[in-house]
């Protein structure tokens, strides 16, 4: 009889045991799943304080000596970084290609030089939308809004006319209109100078040392510039806001306006992006998550871009300064491709 208790404690015992190990098992699964998923997300953070960029000096010297001091989980290079399958066609062409889960540096050329950025300069101004605007606020359009040069994008809005900070954010970050970027200035700001004072302040505060804004909509000035390196800085943070990756993905856009004589009129506004549009078209298996263009005279055809390859990894494409933008999507194209190489 006792024999027969011992066998019966024993097979207990067992079962506990089994079922403990079973358990950790499980437990220890769970872990690391969830560490590989907040791996791959594509919030990049970093601990930088705009004092010790200051006290360290700026622009590429910065980027070069000090990026890893202040960089957590950030990509990083120091210098060229040369793919046998892409040379960019533009003798000015700066560009890079970042794997955002490895922090790696696929291809880089010129990524510290100084460029004008034209639009590209929109992805700061939608970020301080975001973080500072009230997307319901309804905002009049003033006279100032449309003091911009002859042959600038605009959204056909004129003055007086009554939309919200949403409408404007659209406007801006879907059809990249330089009169919503200065309405969405002087709204966030009080004063457009005040916001460009903002801006700047943003930029040194995500380590952009390379960069000087002097407007929010990137319309040429010798004095606003950027660098390649900075644009990724800059777009890496605008994804962090998800009005930003919704809009960015938008081929299209109607902007429902109410006159001030109370009467209503709308415009279709489509993308900037020609990939988003279907005139141009990615590499096979290459899934774009969204970006912003910007062209001038002075500045070329530019594009920033986060696109994803066939097994989900995350990648973030910059080209400034083509030629032309038949040249940029097709450098662009031949970055791409290398994503799922």
């Amino acid at each position: 009889m006792k024999s027969t208790d011992n066998r019966k404690n024993i097979h207990i015992l067992n079962r506990v045991l089994i079922g403990t190990v079973i358990c950790i098992v499980v437990l220890f699964a769970i872990f690391v799943i969830l560490l590989i998923k907040q791996d791959r997300e594509m919030d990049l953070s970093q601990s930088y304080s705009p004092q010790a960029a200051e006290n360290s000096g700026k622009g590429s010297e910065f980027s070069l000596q000090k990026a890893p001091a202040f960089a957590s989980g950030l990509c990083v290079s120091e210098g060229a970084v040369v793919l046998p399958d892409v040379m960019l066609q533009g003798n000015t062409e700066k560009g890079l290609l970042f794997n955002l889960d490895t922090g790696e540096a696929l291809f880089a050329q010129g990524i510290y030089d100084q460029a004008y950025p034209a639009s590209i300069t929109k992805i700061m101004t939608a970020i301080l939308a975001v973080k500072y605007g009230t997307m319901e606020d309804q905002v009049v359009m003033a006279e100032g809004d449309f003091a911009l040069e002859e042959g600038s994008q605009v959204s056909g809005m004129a003055a007086g006319d009554i939309v919200t900070m949403d409408q404007l954010f659209h406007a801006l970050v879907v059809y990249s209109a330089n009169d919503a970027a200065m309405a969405i200035a002087r709204q966030i700001g009080g004063t457009v100078d005040h916001f460009v004072e903002m801006m700047n302040e943003e930029a040194l505060a995500l380590g952009m040392t390379g960069t000087h804004f002097i407007n929010p909509h990137g319309l040429h000035d010798g004095s606003h510039y950027t660098t390649a390196y900075d644009v990724y800085l800059m777009l890496n943070e605008a994804f962090r806001y998800s009005a930003f990756t919704d809009a960015i993905q938008m081929n299209m856009y109607h902007l429902k306006v109410t006159r001030g004589d109370g009467s209503q009129v709308s415009f279709r506004l489509d993308s900037t992006d020609k990939y988003l549009t279907g005139e141009k078209t990615a590499p096979k298996n290459v899934n774009l998550l969204g970006g912003k263009t910007g062209t001038t005279s002075e500045a070329g055809a530019c594009l920033a871009i986060i696109a994803q390859n066939a097994y989900g990894v995350p990648y973030m494409a910059v080209i400034l300064n083509a030629d032309n933008r038949s040249i940029l999507y097709e450098d662009m194209n031949k970055l791409l491709m290398q994503i799922n190489s």
